[in-house]
């Protein structure tokens, strides 16, 4: 039985810093390497409008099939975070919190045309602002890359032109053995090995946050045609001594 054409809608997540928590806990806060399926479903939920204890509405978005292409890694660091309880004043215990500064990421979602067109249509004019994890992390660019209709999550983060800086290209690209990490869900029936991640969201309730495991496959791609985007910084050689 043939099934119908699914289209996929890209993002382009990059800025100072980026957290996407699977795991953390209590005092710890930590963050994965690339984004997960549970953030930028609530990023997408949030631009829509979608509140937080909407779980019907929650579960269409949840059931878009995700992936992510990791076209600049970033680095790794940590903060400390002290906050006051805005009732009784009194000091919450410190918490360590982990960011990536200065990554970029292509991420995706494949599913229902006219459903991804409202999607696409929110992140240009969002409900609520996008942020890349947390609200500390707003996004250096606009967020929409494009909707590709009658495509497939696959075709699309090996074909979209790679977004790392320039500064970043010019130091790692190598046509022989460059590539980049694309990191996606299972297509239905298919049999290849994968990981787990419990960033399947199911619940966004402050009341009853709830998460299941998701299979994820990890591919890799040589990095497309280089993007003509502008960089404000690109005008200082990385060599440049200011």
């Amino acid at each position: 039985m043939s099934t119908s054409p699914t289209s996929v809608l890209a993002l382009l997540l990059a800025g100072p810093l980026q957290a996407w928590g699977a795991a953390s806990r209590f005092s710890r806060r930590t963050t994965e390497s690339a984004p997960t399926k549970s953030g930028v479903i609530g990023l997408l939920a949030a631009a829509a409008g979608i509140a937080r204890d909407d779980d019907a509405a929650l579960a269409a978005l949840a059931a878009l099939r995700f992936g992510v292409r990791i076209d600049q890694p970033g680095t790794r660091i940590r903060d400390f975070h002290k906050a006051m309880h805005p009732v009784t004043g009194k000091t919450m215990p410190l918490t360590e919190r982990f960011y990536l500064a200065d990554a970029v990421f292509v991420a995706a979602v494949e599913g229902d045309h006219a459903l991804l067109e409202r999607l696409d249509a929110a992140l240009r004019s969002p409900v609520y602002p996008p942020f890349l994890g947390r609200r500390s992390c707003p996004p250096a660019t606009r967020v929409d890359l494009g909707l590709h209709r009658d495509a497939v999550l696959e075709d699309v983060l090996r074909t979209v032109a790679w977004q790392a800086s320039p500064w970043y290209r010019r130091r790692h690209h190598h046509p022989e053995t460059g590539q980049l990490t694309v990191l996606r869900e299972k297509q239905p029936g298919e049999d290849t090995p994968a990981d787990t991640l419990c960033d399947q969201p199911l619940s966004y309730s402050p009341a009853h946050r709830r998460h299941a495991l998701r299979s994820v496959v990890t591919d890799r791609v040589r990095p497309p045609r280089e993007s003509a985007h502008h960089d404000p910084f690109d005008a200082f050689s990385e060599d440049d001594d200011l």
